[in-house]
């Protein structure tokens, strides 16, 4: 058989096969597809928390990552790889102020560089913070559901000496003395987590003005002090001191209800 002839008889057997399947009735077999290119979508390194950072919080190594972030959801406040040098080290030793999710992006906005205690550091300006002894049972702190960042008032009790003498029984008087107070922890805790309630300490750390620091630490020595929980509606009110709320109770020693029906009472 001549060379030439061998295309010629190929066509025709290829097409002889064709022509048959053709005759049975069956589709054609599909024709594969080409998977299309995946589509490069251009990404920075970007810091990262590498788990669940919480407010007061000293970031260390281990609580840092560098994750691949897309270009253009890159924000204000992203430490990226490429555009700063040394950031990672800049960022350890900082402190948290507003809590992290892990792999959420770090934001300098969101920390504290400071030696100092977070405390020390979130206070604004001019203020102070005072610790005032409270019941764990919750009866002078609104049943225990006093949270950080709550604004109370701060209303004294005590035994009002003289008039006691004076009247041969015992008279106790209450006052507001602080008005608005924002509370900065309870016991060791300075946040509320995962909006549970924290665990209830034995003091509870208030935002205060160097004078009323005079007022509440001088309170403390000649009575017991109560926090009265403020609505949330109520904490844009302003912040004031004052004595013009008290209120004064009289107990007769060894008295009864029968003996003597109605406690005395007076608001000055």
């Amino acid at each position: 058989m001549k060379p030439g002839r061998m295309p010629i008889i190929a066509v025709a057997l290829v097409s002889g096969l064709i022509a048959a399947y053709l005759s049975t009735g069956r589709d054609p077999p599909p024709v594969a597809q080409v998977p299309p290119e995946p589509e490069i979508i251009p990404a920075a390194e970007v810091l990262v928390a590498s788990t669940d950072l919480h407010v007061g919080t000293k970031i260390g190594a281990e609580h840092l990552k560098w994750l691949p972030w897309p270009a253009g959801g890159l924000g204000n406040g992203m430490v990226i790889k490429e555009k700063a040098s040394g950031s990672e080290a800049q960022i350890i030793g900082s402190i948290v102020k507003e809590n992290f999710v892990a792999n959420e992006p770090i934001n300098k906005d969101k920390l504290v560089q400071s030696d100092a205690g977070y405390l020390a550091t979130i206070l604004p300006e001019g203020k102070r913070a005072l610790a005032i002894s409270i019941d764990q049972r919750g009866s002078n702190s609104a049943g225990t559901l006093i949270l950080p960042n709550d604004h109370v008032d701060v209303i004294r009790i005590y035994k009002d000496v003289r008039v006691s003498r004076t009247q041969g029984m015992d008279v106790y008087s209450s006052e507001t003395l602080l008005q608005n107070i924002r509370v900065l922890a309870i016991g060791p805790n300075i946040e509320e987590k995962n909006g549970d309630r924290v665990a209830v300490g034995e003091t509870a750390t208030l935002e205060l003005d160097p004078e009323e620091v005079n007022t509440i630490a001088l309170a403390q020595r000649s009575g017991a002090l109560t926090l009265a929980l403020r609505s949330v509606a109520d904490m844009t009110a302003s912040q004031s001191a004052q004595r013009a709320n008290t209120t004064t109770v009289t107990i007769v020693r060894g008295a009864t209800r029968e003996d003597y029906p109605v406690f005395q009472t007076s608001h000055q």
